[in-house]
Parts: C-alpha cells; sequence; structure tokens
C-alpha cells in the first residue's frame, strides 16, 4: 500500500529585481505624499496645487512604466522603452525634490497650525524627500554606464536636457506671477531666450522618447552640437542682462518684495547656462568620437 503524499502549499516566488523594488518605493511614497494632504482645505494654494501635481504626477507615471513591464508591452508602446522610463524617473525626481522644497517652506516654515493638520504636513514632507531618493536611486540604477549601448535619454546630455526644461518651467512660474520681464526689452530678450532654449529642449527629450530622431533630415549629433552652441551663447547673454536690468536702480523700479523672486530668477538662469555649457561639452565630445 502506496504512501499518500501531503498536499504542499504552492510557493510564492516574488520577484528579485532592484529596480522593480526601487520603483514599488518610490511609487508608495509619492502616493503618500499626495494623500495625506489632498483633502486638507487650508492648502487652497498654488503652490500646495503643484506640491500635489508632482507627488500625483510621479505616482502615474511609475505606475504606467510598471504596468506596462508587468504584462510585457514594451514592444507594444508607442514611445522608445529605452528612453520613457529613466526620462520619467529623472522628472519625477526633479519634482519631488521641488515639492520637498516648497511644501515644508511655505507650509510648515512659520505656520500656526498644530495637531493633526501639522502632522499630516510633517508626514507629506517626509515622504517627499522619501520619494525623491527613491527616484534617484531610480535614475541612477538606470542610466547608461561607460561603454553601454543605451538610449540617449539614459546619457548624461539626455539627464540634462530632463534638467533643462525643469529649471525653465521653475522660472517661467517666477517671472509670470507677477510678470516681472515687460519693463524693458532686455528682459523680453531674456524671455524670448528662456522660451526658445525651453522649446528647443523640449524637442528634443520628445523625439528621443518618440523615436523619431530617425526622421529628422539632418544628421541628430550635429544638430545637438549646433543647438548646444547656440543655447549657450543665448543663455550667457541673459546670465548678464536679467540681473542688470533688474537690480539697478537705473533700470529697475521693482517693488522691494519682488527682490527674492527675481534673485531666484538669476540664480536659475546661471544654473541652466552651467547645465547647457556642460551639454555641450557631452555633444561636442559625442560628434567628435563619431567622426
Amino acid at each position: 500500500m502506496g504512501t499518500i503524499t501531503p498536499p504542499t502549499m504552492p510557493l510564492i516566488v516574488l520577484p528579485t529585481s532592484q529596480l522593480l523594488w526601487v520603483r514599488v518605493a518610490a511609487q508608495l511614497f509619492s502616493c503618500v505624499a499626495f494623500s495625506v494632504v489632498a483633502h486638507e482645505a487650508s492648502l487652497s494654494h498654488g503652490l500646495a496645487d503643484w506640491c500635489v501635481f508632482c507627488w500625483a504626477f510621479s505616482f502615474s507615471a511609475t505606475l504606467l512604466v510598471l504596468l506596462v513591464e508587468h504584462f510585457g508591452l514594451q514592444t507594444r508602446a508607442p514611445v522608445s522603452w529605452k528612453n520613457f522610463p529613466i526620462t520619467m524617473a529623472c522628472y519625477a525626481t526633479l519634482l519631488c525634490f521641488s515639492a520637498s522644497v516648497i511644501f515644508p517652506v511655505y507650509f510648515l516654515k512659520g505656520q500656526q497650525n498644530h495637531g493633526e493638520a501639522r502632522d499630516r504636513r510633517i508626514a507629506s514632507t517626509v515622504f517627499s524627500c522619501l520619494a525623491t531618493v527613491a527616484y534617484l536611486w531610480e535614475v541612477t540604477l538606470t542610466r547608461a554606464r561607460p561603454g553601454e549601448v543605451a538610449g540617449y535619454m539614459a546619457t548624461a546630455p539626455g539627464l540634462l536636457k530632463v534638467c533643462q526644461t525643469f529649471v525653465a518651467c521653475i522660472i517661467f512660474m517666477l517671472v509670470s506671477d507677477p510678470v516681472s520681464y515687460d519693463h524693458h526689452a532686455a528682459l523680453k530678450w531674456c524671455m524670448a531666450v528662456y522660451c526658445v532654449c525651453f522649446i528647443l529642449s523640449a524637442a528634443v527629450v520628445v523625439l528621443c522618447v518618440g523615436e523619431c530622431t530617425d526622421f529628422l533630415p539632418f544628421h541628430f549629433t550635429r544638430f545637438l552640437s549646433a543647438y548646444g552652441l547656440l543655447a549657450v551663447a543665448m543663455y550667457l547673454t541673459a546670465t548678464i542682462i536679467w540681473p542688470v536690468f533688474q537690480f539697478d536702480k537705473s533700470y529697475s523700479h521693482n517693488e522691494t518684495r519682488q527682490q527674492p523672486t527675481l534673485l531666484m530668477v538669476a540664480v536659475l538662469t546661471a544654473l541652466n547656462f552651467l547645465l547647457y555649457l556642460t551639454d555641450l561639452a557631452y555633444s561636442a565630445r559625442l560628434v567628435f568620437v563619431s567622426v
């Protein structure tokens, strides 16, 4: 008479990919950050909406990436999967970082709220910081290594393009409320610099994510080098002109309360100039290596 083998419980094998768990953690942190404060009525402020948008966008983008990879739909996606996930991760890093700075400065520092409301805001700030670290970790894991074949957005120039467009968006928000560039033609030139360079950088990101660079009627790498040189020259002029015409009393009549915002624009303009200069160095090297 044979022995009866007792039924065995099925084993649940969990994925061990480090990248997967980093994405899950980033999604969880961003979800908690916006869920905690989403229903707080006292946060009826544009900057609060911006912070909630940052967390919600990051959560949604990560959810999309996880779903596509879980169901193996990468080849059916209408975007380049070598470029899309790291682009979203880089934007999510910058968005969560901005929310981690803006939210405590405007909604914790100097506020009279106590008890549950203040605890919720502290929790959102903490989870926003955790989300920033998790997304930065994802970018570190997925960026291109030396000698590795990867999408353009996974390389240093691609990541710099993301940073350039993000910094430009922050500049647009700062100069638009209130409008601080319409009282002199030189400041309108600065605004033109911000717009033109943002449009071209955003176009490069869209072309790479949409995998449309092969359809261009010109060599893509040479275009990047030429555009990088143009952007550096334009941002150099804006870096000089903006502080001169905003802070020199012979040209400027701004109120004192606007000075911190205008100074921040000057700092971000200089930052974007350095980003474009670094980008130009990488692009020029790419052209010389490929020749």
